[in-house]
């Protein structure tokens, strides 16, 4: 049968299970867009090409599976960039397609002509410029098993417009199988065999989670290691979810915005088990002073973060699910000291009470309702369990990190290591995509949601259950903050002299919108009141212009320099 480019990529992602695809058309992709004409896939037409690069994001983040863009040449390529680039920190299988001029006037600056191709080098895990619609036949599968296999990340296709003209015969017999992800090599016995003498060794042991325990499905192995040796367990922000926030074997979040007792923890740790985190700046603090005391063994599938950051003592390369797995099966078989000891009992009482001493303060306007962490506390008492909930990036972020209390895996979706302000309006709506029937919520800043408003508009079309709750503090909250601690208060380009009426916004956009009055009887209540009312909405609420996220490690210090009072006075 007789197929051209287009239409052949067409049936190629159908064959990989794709049945959603963002994106928005132009010049130099619409062969392909005349070809889903005949097709199975639902077209999602986003408002900007970012935003169809998160919606994917929010897709596959939720799914664990790879998850299709596309978007045209030129502008439509450069718009995509930041929603590649930010799935390759946060390690998300993506798999983008762009149009490209036809081969014969690529170098000519033609129109909307850009190197596609060179631009993504250094943000994906492998691209392609496709020459015939031959190579679909090999490019695409490869594509989907390469954005899956090892490491997760992004993989790019451009393809030009006369590939996508050009004719083929393929015959019945001649498919290609779709791609799949690659079983990981197995980590070496003796590795596993060496963490699980040195697990036992340990008096004061504590597990570090990384993104890559969720990305693994190792989370319940993971709880199940850390109640069998009785450590407590710290989360990267990528993590969150991973641990049920009120395990007691949950120590919360590590980092610039973790608490003094996670740190002081990690300080007085005499083994510390690193399992798919890569030790990035915004966990670590001053790396030189991080877990001083410890001897660190470091589990990540990608060989290259062993020891890039912080050397450790035991490095073990796989698949973390894999190698917790065979390690319980280690212990079980000799469980010599692994089993929780009485002096590991006492580490877990003082882990236990150092959360007691080092709660997470929010004093001046503790008492007020509308105090962020209230609402973050308050948004988790009243949204179901299973809620997904993105944010953008900021103050807002780190609100949620350290407040909200989530307690399943794939349930908190935000842009850790690009920190990506726009991502949580179009990951939402990938999310609710991704698992229909689910509340999800949306927690932004009013800087952050600016970023990609318009697809309030996609929101619309779809009608999906997606909740935005707006943090409104007019302020680029963070850079605020900053500046308050770290600049001598010299405030710059960190307040914004106007804002919008983000209700009317929303329903200028045809999603329903409320504003919180800040002087209101019962704020909570009508917050709860907005999410109870089925469909799409925008919650406007107006938050201190002042209040900061404490503690906080200031850029550069140890993690033992954290700053948990309001009244800190910088050097």
């Amino acid at each position: 049968m007789q197929y051209t480019g287009a239409t052949l990529l067409t049936r190629l992602l159908e064959r990989q299970g794709i049945a959603l695809l963002p994106g928005i058309p132009g010049g130099a992709i619409l062969p392909f867009y005349d070809a889903l004409h005949g097709s199975t896939i639902i077209h999602i037409l986003a408002r900007h090409e970012q935003g169809a690069g998160f919606i994917a994001q929010g897709m596959a983040r939720v799914s664990g599976r790879a998850a299709v863009c596309v978007a045209t040449s030129g502008p439509g390529a450069t718009n995509l960039l930041t929603a590649i680039a930010d799935a390759r920190m946060d390690s998300v299988p993506l798999v983008a397609i762009t149009g490209q001029v036809p081969q014969s006037l690529i170098g000519t600056d033609a129109f909307q002509e850009v190197d596609t191709y060179g631009l993504t080098v250094p943000i994906t895990k492998h691209n392609f410029l496709v020459r015939s619609p031959a190579e679909l036949l090999e490019i695409v599968p490869l594509a989907f098993q390469i954005a899956e296999s090892g490491r997760p990340g992004p993989v790019l296709i451009d393809l030009p417009k006369d590939v996508q003209n050009a004719t083929i015969e393929i015959a019945d017999d001649a498919w290609p199988e779709p791609g799949r992800r690659l079983p990981t090599p197995a980590c070496a016995a003796a590795s596993i065999h060496e963490l699980a003498r040195l697990l036992a060794s340990a008096s004061r042991p504590v597990l570090y989670l990384g993104g890559g325990v969720i990305a693994s499905g190792a989370s319940g192995l993971a709880l199940a290691l850390a109640q069998r040796l009785g450590a407590p367990v710290v989360s990267s922000l990528n993590a969150l979810g991973a641990i049920p926030d009120d395990d007691p074997h949950f120590m919360g979040m590590l980092g610039m915005h973790g608490s003094r007792a996670t740190h002081t923890l990690l300080d007085e740790a005499d083994v510390v088990l690193a399992i798919g985190a890569r030790f990035d700046d915004r966990a670590t603090g001053k790396v030189s002073e991080f877990c001083p005391r410890a001897t660190i063994a470091h589990i990540d599938i990608d060989r290259a973060e062993i020891g890039k950051i912080k050397n450790a003592f035991l490095g073990l390369v796989g698949d973390a699910a894999d190698i917790l797995r065979r390690l319980t099966d280690r212990m079980t078989a000799a469980p010599d000291r692994s089993e929780p000891t009485a002096e590991r009992a006492a580490w877990l009482a003082r882990a236990q009470s150092l959360r007691a001493q080092h709660p997470l303060r929010h004093s001046p306007r503790a008492e007020d309702p509308l105090h962020p962490v209230n609402l973050c506390r308050f948004l988790g008492s009243v949204l179901p369990a299973d809620t997904i909930l993105t944010t953008d990036v900021g103050q807002h972020q780190m609100w949620v990190a350290q407040a909200y209390p989530f307690r399943r895996p794939r349930t908190f979706l935000t842009s850790g290591g690009l920190g990506t302000m726009g991502f949580g309006l179009p990951a939402a709506i990938g999310a609710a995509f991704a698992a229909p029937g689910r509340r999800v919520a949306c927690i932004s800043g009013d800087g952050s949601i600016l970023m990609n408003i318009q697809e309030l508009a996609t929101l619309a079309d779809h009608d999906l259950p997606v909740a935005v709750l707006i943090f409104n503090n007019a302020q680029l909250g963070l850079v605020r903050q900053q500046q308050e601690l770290f600049f001598g208060k010299r405030f710059a380009a960190s307040r914004f002299a106007t804002g919008p009426d983000f209700a009317a916004l929303a329903r200028a956009f045809g999603v329903r919108g409320h504003r919180i009055a800040a002087n209101a009887r019962d704020p909570l209540g009508d917050i709860a009141v907005a999410l109870a009312q089925p469909g799409p909405c925008v919650i406007d609420i107006p938050v201190s212009d002042t209040a900061n996220v404490l503690p906080m490690v200031p850029p550069g210090a140890a993690n033992r320099q954290t700053i948990e009072h309001h009244d800190h006075q910088p050097a």
